[in-house]
């Protein structure tokens, strides 16, 4: 039963990755570090600035790499600063997820300061718990900890949670944890996405949790589900069907059929 959806927070609810590229880029053409979109995508994205300073600078000593992170996480939150915007269709499907009083929770590899101000830039402060910030842990994304963390503090186990990730280091993390991810493309391609584990890819979230052919493809794969689920997925199944290929629109079918079975047996009414 579906009970979590977990968000990434940075290319996730907001395309704020635009921003970390212009200040990354600044700075480490600085210390002489040509930086274009490609390698950033490739080897800054979604990682810690710990493990992007051994990549880039591996000269630097301890305090060097905590100062450039400072000064570059400074940078970032000035330059982002009235610049955020909830990714297209978030606050909708954050709507639907909560009427389906299903649990919602950020995994983050953002600095606690940076998880801080996007989620008050953002409006959204108030609206996930947990918020499970990696680098109070002792491993951040791509480990699978950070996701177990959040599986952990819900009381969960992988299989009742989904999660949204634009980064191969969060879409590794998740699916290391065991969780069905779905990829969102702000920063990466849906192949590379697809490459390292997403089960589906989508632009943004204005396809809602009720038309969402992603979504559906999870949530037919779920058992027993409660009445309220199995609801709101018989209004979805339909909804999806020209979305989905052949083979998986019979499954649909199938699945549509029997839980309307399953939702008389629960509620003793006709559907």
């Amino acid at each position: 039963m579906l009970k979590a959806v977990i968000f990434d927070l940075d290319g996730t609810l907001t395309d704020s990755d635009k921003v970390h590229f212009q200040v990354f880029q600044k700075i480490f053409a600085q210390h002489g570090v040509d930086l274009d979109r490609a390698l950033y995508r490739q080897k800054i994205s979604g990682r810690q600035n710990a493990a992007i300073l051994a990549n880039f600078l591996p000269d630097l000593s301890k305090a060097e790499v905590e100062a450039f992170s400072a000064d570059k996480e400074a940078a970032f939150r000035t330059a982002a600063q009235g610049n955020l915007t909830p990714l297209a269709g978030l606050l909708e499907l954050l709507g639907q997820i909560k009427r389906q009083e299903l649990a919602i929770a950020v995994v983050t590899n953002a600095p606690p300061e940076n998880a801080t101000f996007m989620l008050q830039e953002l409006g959204l402060s108030d609206t996930f718990d947990p918020v499970v910030i990696a680098e109070r842990l002792p491993r951040g994304k791509p480990d699978p900890l950070p996701y177990q963390t959040a599986l952990d503090q819900l009381s969960i186990r992988a299989e009742a949670a989904i999660a949204f990730e634009d980064s191969t280091a969060g879409i590794r993390s998740a699916v290391g944890a065991g969780i069905k991810t779905i990829g969102v493309t702000t920063t990466h391609a849906k192949a590379e996405l697809i490459e390292v584990g997403a089960v589906e890819t989508v632009a943004d979230f204005t396809e809602s949790l009720h038309s969402n052919a992603a979504l559906t493809r999870l949530l037919i794969n779920l058992t027993a589900p409660t009445a309220a689920a199995l609801r709101a997925i018989l209004h979805l199944v339909p909804a999806v069907l020209p979305f989905l290929a052949p083979g998986e629109r019979a499954s649909a079918h199938r699945t549509n059929f029997r839980w309307q079975i399953r939702l008389c047996a629960l509620t003793g009414h006709r559907v």
